[in-house]
């Protein structure tokens, strides 16, 4: 019995045909973007992990910028107030001279000018003189004296001798001889003490190595020995006084010994650094000011006497206080602040409250402890590179 089987073919309506192709282009849809996201995030993956790593990383002193820095420490130190005072350069008095006339006469040739340099023994000026003239005379004739008393003195013996001269003879004679003697020597020390000119000019000399600070005399002006008025003042500036003003309010902040630092309209940025030596005790009446004297070294005679100084003198007091280099402070957006260094990968921006700042130290209340370390030099450069 042969068994028939039929294939019964059913046509695909419109509807269905539809369907089945939207549902096949919506899978090659999603198999495009799933493609799509899957290649942009191996990209992103790729593009991302050095910059990923980096901010792990963290920033790092370069070893070029670490050869050049320098690393300060936070100290406890005594605190140091200071005190702002104005002052001028002054002539070290123990080591001025003035010079005056000793004689009177006519001023021939001024040889130096204010300012110049001059050896002990430098001719400054010449004078001529009527009364070096009578000098030089009284030699000449005491001199003279001498010689004469001497040949009577030579005579008289002779004639003692041969019994022609009494012994009180003899003894006149050799009297007369010792006091033309003593009359010639002390001609001979008033003429040297005036120059020894033999000529009548008197010849005025420094007595010290130094400047020539003042000069009061000019050529063919006459002066006198009575003059008031000293003819030069040479002075060795290789060491000045400052000369400051303390008012009454300021007397008990300072003391003798305390450090100081002066300024000058000169050298803006030139310190030049010393001690009080000395406080006089009195106010001045017209200023009601009390004067303090420093005495500087003056290397290169840079301090020129009359020079307008400001003085700032720091003062200690009997508590300590952190302090640090003034050099490491950064002042940004209304606040201070510091680097502290570990490490060269482990550099912290910290916040300072800086209680004062005196010279080139800051003293520091809040945000630091003792021993910590800083960086001291180009410290807001590689603030700016943190913070980038």
């Amino acid at each position: 019995m042969r068994l028939k089987t039929s294939i019964i073919i059913q046509e695909p309506n419109s509807s269905n045909l539809n369907i089945l192709l939207n549902h096949m282009q919506i899978s090659y849809r999603v198999l495009l973007l799933s493609g799509a996201i899957i290649f942009a995030r191996g990209i992103s993956g790729c593009t991302d992990t050095p910059a990923q790593a980096e901010e792990k990383k963290g920033y790092i002193l370069p070893d070029s910028l670490l050869r050049t820095i320098e690393i300060d420490t936070v100290t406890n130190s005594p605190v140091l107030n200071s005190l702002t005072l104005t002052g001028k350069v002054d002539f070290n008095e123990d080591n001025v001279i003035k010079i005056f006339p000793v004689i009177s006469g006519q001023v021939s040739d001024v040889k130096v000018m204010s300012g110049d340099y001059v050896q002990k023994g430098h001719a400054l000026a010449v004078i001529r003189s009527s009364e070096m003239a009578g000098y030089s005379n009284d030699y000449l004739t005491a001199k003279s004296n001498v010689d004469i008393a001497k040949k009577t003195m030579d005579a008289t013996g002779d004639m003692y001798r041969s019994g022609l001269a009494s012994e009180r003879d003899q003894l006149a004679a050799q009297e007369g001889y010792n006091q033309a003697v003593s009359a010639f020597e002390k001609a001979k020390r008033v003429l040297n003490l005036n120059g020894g000119s033999m000529s009548g000019e008197y010849t005025v000399r420094s007595p010290i190595n130094g400047f020539v600070v003042e000069r009061q005399v000019n050529n063919n002006m006459m002066i006198r020995a009575d003059n008031a008025t000293g003819l030069f003042t040479i002075s060795d500036l290789k060491n000045v006084w400052v000369m400051a003003n303390v008012y009454e309010s300021n007397i008990a902040f300072v003391k003798t010994g305390d450090s100081v630092s002066i300024t000058t309209l000169s050298y803006p940025g030139k310190i030049f650094r010393g001690k009080i030596d000395k406080i006089m005790n009195v106010l001045d009446p017209s200023n009601k000011v009390m004067k303090l004297r420093i005495v500087l070294s003056n290397p290169g005679y840079l301090l020129k006497p009359e020079m307008f100084a400001s003085v700032v003198v720091n003062t200690t007091e009997n508590k300590k206080q952190l302090s640090i280099p003034s050099r490491a402070l950064i002042f940004d957006h209304s606040q201070y602040y510091v680097l502290v260094y570990k490490s060269p990968s482990d550099i912290m921006i910290r916040p300072v409250q800086v209680l004062s700042t005196v010279g080139d130290r800051s003293y520091i209340s809040e945000g630091l402890t003792e021993g910590e370390h800083l960086i001291g030099t180009q410290a807001l450069l590689i603030y700016q590179e943190l913070n980038s």
